[in-house]
């Protein structure tokens, strides 16, 4: 799994933790349909595992995006697990840049340290998993 770090301070144990745990489940739900799927199948199995292994998520949670102090637009973060970690559910040829600038702006934005980029289109999950960390100032 790949790691980008802004300005980086690695997350407590607890939270990484977690991350490992939404990881597994991913994996888990990887497994089963496999790749060739889109985005909405992957988001919504994850779901579905994160669910049975009780854990708590908020999905497709608007954030708003904000110019100056004033509100200007608004993302959708695909899940919000634990009310702590983001994570952001792709079914694409290869993750590019603008991908990982999605999840760090999630991070900004809902002020969040640790986001998970996971890439559902490859035949090995951790070939399409990226750990984002952004501590804020």
């Amino acid at each position: 799994m790949g790691c980008t770090a802004v300005h980086w301070k690695e997350p407590d144990e607890e939270l990484d933790r977690l991350a490992h745990d939404v990881v597994d489940a991913a994996i888990t739900v990887h497994r089963e349909p496999g790749p060739g799927f889109l985005e909405s199948v992957y988001e919504e199995a994850l779901c579905v595992e994160l669910k049975m292994r009780g854990m708590e998520f908020v999905r497709q949670l608007p954030v708003p995006v904000l110019y100056k102090g004033h509100e200007v637009g608004e993302g959708r973060l695909d899940l919000l697990v634990e009310d702590v970690l983001v994570v952001e559910v792709k079914a694409v040829e290869s993750l590019a840049p603008v991908h990982s600038a999605q999840v760090i702006s999630y991070l900004k934005a809902t002020r969040h340290q640790l986001g998970l980029l996971m890439n559902f289109n490859t035949p090995l999950l951790k070939d399409g998993l990226k750990r984002i960390i952004f501590s804020h100032s």
